[in-house]
């Protein structure tokens, strides 16, 4: 009897050797497939951005080169989720991010993740960031602004939340198309970047871009996207906030009239407001600003970018970065 289940035991310990034994196997072809496909991804994969030279508070458009059979792209950078997209009859994967401009000057990790045929791989692009140095002006609003009564605090405070719930949306479909146009035909006033100095003291960083029209000047969108916001608040005046997918949105300040609801699905070109000098505003002029994932790009950087169509997209050559 104790022959009998010496034998069984026996025989469940070898079951339970070749079974791990098994479990090992599959493990560790697994794992060889994985690196075989990171492997091979490497030596053919090539990372390429626009703009060439990337500075802190820049847009930049990711294409990376890679092997036949990917069938999906993702990636970080500098603690954001990067989403890529094809274009058909292009060999490319692409991807519209940011670079905060509070980052420091340094090189920094675009981390790749993908799948290749039955095997995931990752793929690591080290970066240089470069150093941009943006200028001071002083600027004289009334005291309003700057010295706000309490009933006006609660005004400015309701905008807050109004603003926090519009920016937490995010589109995970690409709404985008194309290259982005600029919101009127006119020469800038004020580049993003600017340091504020409102009567005499540093009170914000000017994180858009203004163009010198006069009111009633026809605004239109960069971009095709979704219309969240179009109504007037405490220091934006006349507000036009589009969600263009994936959590960028284009932002139109200081409007005079709208042509848009909220809600609206647009085009690009489309018209959706007129130019005005509400709000906290010197005078009359367009501020357009650019969100991305949370933080505020440059958008003269943004229009400039040479965006996918149909064909092929030149970028510059950085391989050896």
């Amino acid at each position: 009897m104790w022959g009998a289940l010496i034998t069984i035991q026996c025989m469940a310990d070898v079951s339970a050797i070749r079974l791990l034994l098994l479990r090992s196997t599959v493990l560790g072809m697994f794992l060889a497939m994985a690196g075989d496909a990171s492997a091979a991804v490497s030596s053919a994969a090539a990372v390429t951005w626009q703009p060439a030279k990337l500075v802190r508070g820049s847009p930049v458009l990711f294409r990376v080169s890679l092997p036949t059979n990917v069938k999906g792209l993702s990636g970080k950078w500098l603690g954001h989720e990067v989403k890529f997209f094809s274009v058909p009859g292009n060999k490319g994967w692409y991807a519209l991010a940011g670079i905060p401009v509070e980052t420091t000057a340094g090189s920094y990790d675009l981390e790749l993740t993908g799948t290749r045929g039955a095997a995931n791989f990752q793929y690591v692009k080290r970066i240089r960031v470069s150093p941009a140095n943006y200028p001071k002006i002083a600027i004289h609003v009334g005291k309003q602004f700057t010295e706000p009564s309490p009933e006006q605090l609660k005004h400015i405070a309701s905008d807050k939340e109004l603003k926090q719930s519009i920016f937490a949306k995010e589109t995970e479909v690409r709404l985008w198309e194309g290259g982005f146009q600029a919101p009127v035909s006119a020469a800038t006033s004020d580049p993003f970047g600017t340091e504020r100095v409102f009567n005499g003291e540093v009170k914000s960083r000017h994180l858009g871009l203004d163009y010198a029209v006069g009111p009633g000047t026809p605004v239109h969108a960069v971009n095709r996207g979704t219309v969240l916001l179009a109504r007037d608040l405490y220091f934006e005046g006349g507000f036009v906030a589009i969600d263009h997918g994936q959590g960028l949105m284009s932002l139109y300040l200081h409007l005079s009239d709208f042509k848009v609801h909220e809600g609206d699905e647009v085009s690009s070109g489309q018209l959706i407001a007129l130019s005005g000098g509400s709000g906290r505003a010197t005078g009359p002029h367009l501020h357009l600003a650019v969100r991305w994932q949370g933080i505020y790009l440059n958008p003269a950087v943004l229009l400039k970018l040479e965006l996918p169509e149909s064909h092929h997209v030149e970028t510059a050559d950085q391989g050896s970065h």
